[in-house]
């Protein structure tokens, strides 16, 4: 009777481990980059820099809880850097007209709305791969606001509740990071207690079984997209109020941190499986090792190459853990 109690507990462990090996690889890696960087400068694990992090970090990771939505359906959206930068700079233009920031706010997450809902529709109603239709946004939606501002960058004037969204604290926190976490949690409540939620998992294991068993596999596709433009529009708005400034160059590079962030988290490229909370440590990895590079006086362009280099390491290492998961799991049913 105790060794078959202590086979089932230990084969619980195993099924606990196999299901968040994921979640579990980035946990330790973000432990041992915060270890390492506090090792190699003295100011990294000061209050003032941990708050400094998840301020600048709050946009991106707004942006990749979305991204999480659709990469889990097995798409990608690639314009969400240029989505940020037009939302940033037209948001600039509006109030620099004099119209109240509060319409600004709401004008703009209808825009965000909107510009995710054309993409969408393109990717799941004409059959357009989500990879050539957000190619094509990132350059079209960066050249209007390059078209809009002309290249200039455009100050915000006389807007202190504006900029209370990206410079302001509740109880010494950062309001942009506040709001980031209010994402995160609903993110993980829908993608895991919801109908949509579990809509979204099943269309992107399978879009065509979901669609025979009645669900609307064409509407959920584009409805994360959606989500994208709105996460975004929400992304320029707090960039907006901490620079207190529009601009076209705004998020140079952002959708290469915001995918960064996902797939390191655990979500798979192929669809149908993503996390949350990977997600989250993710994004603050990617976030503390830009931060640890720079206090330890090394080149800022560097990160891009550590960035570049954590997406390739992290798909292979995603890859192989889902394949030795996927193989354990089938010994075992066997």
């Amino acid at each position: 009777m105790t060794a078959y109690t202590e086979r089932g507990h230990g084969s619980r462990v195993a099924d606990f481990f196999g299901e968040h090996a994921q979640v579990l690889s980035i946990a330790i890696f973000f432990l041992a980059c915060m270890i390492f960087f506090s090792i190699g400068s003295e100011t990294f694990f000061t209050l003032g820099n941990i708050l400094n992090i998840v301020r600048q970090a709050a946009p991106i990771l707004i942006v990749a809880i979305a991204m999480t939505f659709v990469i889990i359906t097995g798409g990608i959206d690639l314009s969400v850097g240029s989505q940020v930068a037009l939302v940033n700079a037209v948001a600039a233009i509006i109030m620099a007209m004099g119209v109240p920031w509060p319409s600004v706010v709401i004008g703009m997450i209808v825009l965000g709305g909107f510009m995710g809902l054309v993409q969408g529709w393109f990717t799941a109603y004409q059959g357009i791969p989500a990879f050539i239709v957000t190619l094509a946004g990132l350059s079209i939606l960066r050249g209007l606001a390059l078209y809009l501002t002309q290249g200039y960058s455009i100050p915000i004037k006389d807007a202190p509740g504006f900029f209370a969204l990206g410079r302001g604290e509740i109880l010494s926190f950062p309001i942009p990071a506040v709001i980031a976490v209010a994402i995160a949690i609903l993110g993980y409540v829908v993608i895991t207690a919801t109908k949509y939620g579990r809509q979204v998992v099943a269309v992107g294991s399978n879009a065509e079984a979901a669609r025979r068993v009645g669900m609307p596999a064409k509407w959920i596709i584009a409805s994360v997209y959606i989500i994208s433009g709105v996460a975004c529009a929400v992304a320029g708005l707090l960039i907006a109020a901490r620079l207190g400034s529009g601009s076209s160059n705004a998020a140079v590079g952002f959708e290469l941190q915001v995918i960064a962030a996902v797939v390191l988290g655990g979500t798979s490229l192929m669809g149908g499986r993503g996390t949350i909370l990977g997600t989250v440590l993710g994004t603050l990895t990617i976030a503390v090792i830009g931060n640890g590079l720079i206090l330890m006086h090394i080149s800022p362009f560097f990160t891009q190459i550590v960035t570049g280099a954590i997406i390739l390491v992290a798909i292979w290492l995603n890859t192989r853990i889902f394949t030795a998961n996927f193989h354990f799991r089938l010994g075992r049913k066997g």
